[in-house]
């Protein structure tokens, strides 16, 4: 579970409001999909909740631990996929995997079951012995996908994740996702392909100019719009 209590961001010294009294809860076993416009506030309210910035006020929760006060604990629960992934290409993918196994802690065991399994299923058995600065864009998409999954982690946070994927890698992340909730854990995750997040979440926050200004089920969403499809919704709810 994620939760945010009247959560505030601001830069240049407060002049710009990333963020604006957010509140929000995901529940364990949802996925969540969180929308909005470029520069609506996304990114920064991710990098909150994964603990990269600290909100101005309010508080944010991961599994009833504080994301300022439990830091550690709440990153050992949560595993994060940035929207332009950082990662050591000199090393190659093994070695990158590896790397993640022994900063989590996951048992060799386990992890060689599960990087065996997420190797074959994004198709990167065949180059995980390779430098990662070899691979392509897509091949680097997949590699810390399967990073931010070896952990089994209770919280997932992904932004744009499947930026760069090609259909094949993109269908079955959806159905690693849909899987990691079915088994009471969380997702939260950021989006602008709208056929996605309606077909794939099972609730949808919206926000604009750091506010949230919707969130519910699709069916919900639908109440507050004549359209019928989540980018029309989208759209119109944006635009006022």
């Amino acid at each position: 579970m994620i939760e945010l209590r009247r959560v505030s961001k601001s830069y240049n010294k407060g002049r710009v409001k990333a963020v604006d009294e957010l509140t929000l809860t995901v529940n364990s076993g949802e996925i969540f999909g969180f929308l909005g416009p470029n520069g609506a506030g996304k990114t920064t309210t991710i990098k909150m909740i994964v603990g990269l910035l600290r909100p101005d006020t309010g508080t944010i929760a991961i599994s009833g631990l504080d994301t300022q006060r439990d830091s550690l604990k709440c990153k050992s629960i949560t595993t994060y996929v940035p929207d332009y992934p950082a990662i050591y290409e000199r090393l190659t993918g093994l070695e990158y995997l590896n790397f993640i196994g022994d900063v989590y802690g996951v048992p060799k065991a386990d992890r060689l079951e599960r990087m065996t399994k997420w190797l074959d299923i994004f198709e990167l058995a065949h180059a995980v012995t390779n430098p990662i600065q070899s691979y392509s864009q897509g091949m680097k998409q997949k590699i810390v996908l399967i990073a931010a999954l070896l952990p089994a982690p209770q919280v997932m946070v992904l932004d744009e994740p499947m930026v760069g994927l090609d259909p094949r890698a993109s269908y079955h992340l959806k159905e690693l996702m849909r899987e990691h909730c079915d088994q009471g854990k969380t997702l939260f995750f950021s989006t602008h392909i709208m056929e996605v997040a309606e077909k794939l979440c099972d609730r949808i926050g919206i926000i604009n100019k750091g506010k949230l200004i919707a969130c519910g089920t699709m069916e919900e969403l639908k109440k507050l719009s004549e359209d019928v499809s989540l980018e029309s919704i989208f759209l119109e709810l944006t635009d006022k």
